[in-house]
């Protein structure tokens, strides 16, 4: 690493790590931000990162002055107030703008701040609302207000804009925009003529575009400003008439270039402050020219905004001030004395340095990935952005937003580089960033992608990342103040060690098989060294622990009682140990000769049990989980208050009384997450049993303690598993490490199973439960992601379905109930 960043300060030395100001980028990490220690944190575009001075200077203030509501005229009254006014000014400075001519609005966030200017802007038949593709959608919200009045909306592309806004010596426009199609509602009156229409001099029209694009880092010309308000009837064709306001999305630019309101004076900015210096939340402004504010209308009134009302007749007499007028009630005014800290941190720095470092980070970055190759000369990186290649890194902001190719040129998806991110200790972002046009665009989904995307299940948030062999979304990693060449370093590693493919080498590596096969014409084989079934696991309610038995019963959903039950939240969400760890802590048993399931907790008194009979008096309800409908029966309070205490928060006991077979596959025929289609399901994930081989266990603690992986806390002793992290049903002895991948089914006693393929595994397996103290580690997911990844999926262990109808003479037969004996052979059958 020395000499790579050896090599990066020769090249960007005078503009990375502020060397004029007071503390340099080593000493900011080493003082400021210790929490980070082992994390490389390049998720900046999302939210920036609070310092521990700037924390500790919030803390001083509000520990040592009283600010009290500031619609009042006491002397803490009055504090409050001057803190406000003092930080509309601030705010204002920031972006160099007067305020003899623009005004600093307070609200919840840039959101709000968005949708302020939408509910209040004078719409009309006439009006247009114009915004260009790359916008979030909060920018796109204000849509929704146009339409419903009657004005037209239209995206643009902006194919190009001159620097200095004109072209010496023509009166042409500089800016070059394609049009997508024009958008009305279905009530208002429709373009004639294929013209964009004649609009009214009296009209108000607004232009939407963000200083800086929050998917691809592009910066946008800010010479827009004036091109659109000065030009837009050359710009847009046609006879048009009325007065055009510009609106600059400023959320995600303004944490390195704010716009400068003296030079470029849009109508409208909007900002949140956590986008700059991590602190305080829920906290953004409108700033806004004075002009117009004033044609900015509001309905509702509320406490602070009006000199005089009367309760029982139509009488108020609103205010005069712009800011008491377009503002809602008190102010967060604690959280607005806290944003003069941050801007301090801000002004020791100066945001012209903090633009100059953040943006080496990212040039060196962005080169170095369009750099990476697999052996056959593939590209791995596929950066978006504008001809990325021949655009200057001073149009480009700190992100860099990409997808990754494997070697063959099919994608990785980006869940998959997100998962193993996490397990490196680099957090990023995934998906589309909420901007939808700039996503769309750049992956070149067209609108039948994107809708067939929808039918097949795609939303925002999930896991679909791959649809139809094109990527959903994307990666973006985005850098801050505080970053480093060292996290940088680190995030290049990530890529090349995890995703770049170099000469192959078997390793004695099994195949691994993620495909079931069907029972019939499969001859039986008994493996060499008597594989034996070592242990058999029962967990009765989801996540939380199960018991191990000598011998126990199957049935046509897999072992019985096997996840029979669940608990769920107040919204009906699933309660697991990825939300609640704590559920590992709640041991069960089942009695079959007594008929009850036994349950206890540390933190509960007495023991619960709950009758294994089902009785016809419970209450019956229908639930969706994991994409199957059950017919589930519920608990009194009494039981659901022995839960409720044992973990900690409210939730409600329910028991699968009967379920559909499950339906796997969605509209398209992409696989869902369930991997059995063909059987009733409880409340499993993916299949009624998983297997896993000890022999396999022992291999992979080999591997960890071969690489010495550390946990968490700094111990220095490497994180060594048992068979139970991974919470089987059935454990197995006596075969080769990972042989079982190559099973296409097997035979336990008089029990035939067949195997379903891999089990992908999740940060579930990094809780260590058997302490009785949950702790989150990175281990074994780390290791096994290292060697056992196939598809985006870290594979360890095999789901097996229960086939309790078997084939006699042809015929398909009910099996009599079964039961599985410790020390039974396991006979499986290899491709």
């Amino acid at each position: 690493m020395e000499r790579s960043k050896e090599e990066f300060l020769r090249r960007f030395g005078e503009d990375y790590g502020y060397p004029n100001a007071p503390k340099n980028i080593d000493e900011i990490r080493a003082s400021e931000f210790k929490r980070l220690q082992g994390l490389v944190y390049l998720d900046h575009a999302g939210a920036a990162l609070y310092s521990e001075a700037q924390m500790e200077a919030v803390v001083k203030d509000l520990t040592s002055n009283v600010y009290g509501n500031p619609h009042s005229l006491n002397d803490s009254s009055m504090a409050t107030s001057d803190i406000i006014s003092a930080a509309r000014q601030q705010v204002l400075n920031y972006f160099n703008a007067s305020p003899k001519n623009y005004v600093c609005i307070f609200t919840s966030g840039a959101t709000a701040a968005l949708k302020l200017v939408g509910e209040g802007f004078p719409w009309s038949r006439e009006s247009w609302y114009m915004y260009t593709m790359e916008n979030h959608n909060s920018v796109l919200g204000i849509r929704e207000y146009a339409l419903d009045r009657g004005a037209t909306a239209l995206a643009v592309d902006i194919e190009d804009v001159k620097l200095h806004g004109r072209q010496e010596g023509t009166n042409e426009s500089s800016v070059r925009i394609l049009k997508h199609s024009v958008q009305r509602r279905a009530e208002a009156k429709f373009p004639q003529d294929g013209m964009i229409g004649k609009l009214s001099d009296n009209a108000y029209n607004l232009f939407a575009f963000p200083s800086e694009c929050n998917f691809s880092g592009q910066k946008f010309c800010l010479d827009l400003v004036k091109v659109i308000k000065d030009d837009a009837q050359k710009i847009f064709e046609g006879s048009q008439g009325g007065q055009w306001m510009v609106l600059v999305d400023a959320a995600k630019g303004s944490a390195t270039d704010p716009p400068d309101l003296a030079r470029y004076p849009a109508d409208f900015v909007v900002f949140s402050f956590y986008k700059i210096f991590g602190y305080p939340t829920g906290l953004g402004a409108l700033v806004v020219r004075t002009e117009a504010a004033r044609i900015l209308t509001k309905t509702y009134f509320s406490g602070g905004t009006v000199s005089a009302s009367i309760a029982d007749i139509d009488f108020i007499k609103r205010r005069e001030h712009i800011e008491q007028v377009l503002e809602d009630g008190t102010l967060s005014f604690l959280a607005i004395a806290s944003i003069r800290h941050g801007f301090n941190v801000i002004d020791a720095l100066t945001t012209s340095a903090i633009s100059r470092h953040t943006t080496s980070l990212a040039a060196y970055v962005r080169n170095m990935m369009m750099d990476l190759k697999h052996e056959n000369g593939v590209n791995v990186c596929t950066i978006y952005g504008r001809d990325i290649a021949k655009v200057l890194s001073l149009d480009l902001g700190a992100t860099i937003t990409f997808n990754l190719r494997r070697a063959d040129g099919s994608w990785y998806g980006y869940h998959e580089v997100e998962k193993l991110a996490c397990l490196s200790g680099i957090q990023l972002r995934t998906g589309c960033f909420c901007n939808p046009g700039a996503c769309a665009k750049y992956l070149g989904l067209s609108h039948s992608d994107l809708l067939s995307n929808y039918e097949a299940g795609h939303v925002c948030w999930d896991d679909k990342d791959v649809l139809h062999g094109k990527p959903t979304g994307a990666v973006r990693i985005s850098f801050g103040y505080m970053s480093t060449f060292e996290d940088a370093e680190k995030f290049l590693s990530f890529l090349e060690i995890s995703f770049v493919a170099k000469h192959k080498s078997s390793n004695g590596k099994c195949q691994l098989s993620t495909e079931a096969v069907p029972l019939s014409g499969i001859g039986w084989q008994q493996l060499a060294g008597n594989v034996q079934l070592k242990s058999i696991m029962v967990y009765p309610v989801k996540s939380c622990a199960g018991f191990s038995m000598y011998s126990w019963p199957l049935s046509n959903m897999g072992l019985k009682y096997d996840r029979e039950w669940l608990l769920k939240g107040p919204s009906d969400e699933i309660l697991t140990q990825k939300k609640v760890p704590e559920m590992c802590n709640i041991r069960t048993f089942v009695d079959l000769e007594q008929g009850k399931l036994f349950l206890e907790s540390p933190r509960c008194k007495e023991k619960l049990q709950v009758s294994l009979a089902k009785n016809s008096f419970w209450e019956m309800e229908e639930m969706n989980a994991y994409g199957q409908r059950y017919e589930v029966m519920t608990y009194d309070d009494e039981v659901n208050m022995w839960f409720t205490e044992a973990i900690a928060r409210p939730c409600t006991f329910v028991r699968c009384s009967s379920s559909k077979k499950r339906s796997c596959m969605n509209k398209v025929g992409r696989e869902g997450q369930c991997r059995d289609s063909e059987s009733k399901l409880t409340f499993v994930n993916e299949a009624q049993i998983l297997l896993i081989s000890e022999d396999s266990v022992h291999d992979l603690n080999s591997r960890l303690n071969s690489n010495m992986q550390k946990d968490y806390s700094g111990s220095g002793q490497p994180v060594l598993v048992d068979a139970m992290r991974f919470r089987p049903n059935l454990i197995i002895s006596g075969a080769k490490p990972y042989v079982e991948d190559s099973w296409r089914s097997l035979q336990i006693g008089e029990a035939h199973f067949t195997s379903l393929g891999g089990c992908n595994r999740c940060q579930m397996i990094n809780l260590d439960q058997q302490s009785g103290q949950v702790r989150k580690l990175k281990e074994p997911l780390a290791t096994l992601a290292s060697y056992r990844r196939v598809q985006g999926k870290i594979l360890f262990g095999v789901l097996l379905r229960y086939e309790d109808c078997i084939m006699e003479d042809g015929e398909e037969k009910n099996g009599k109930e079964r039961w599985l004996q410790v020390g039974q052979e396991v006979y499986p059958s290899i491709d």
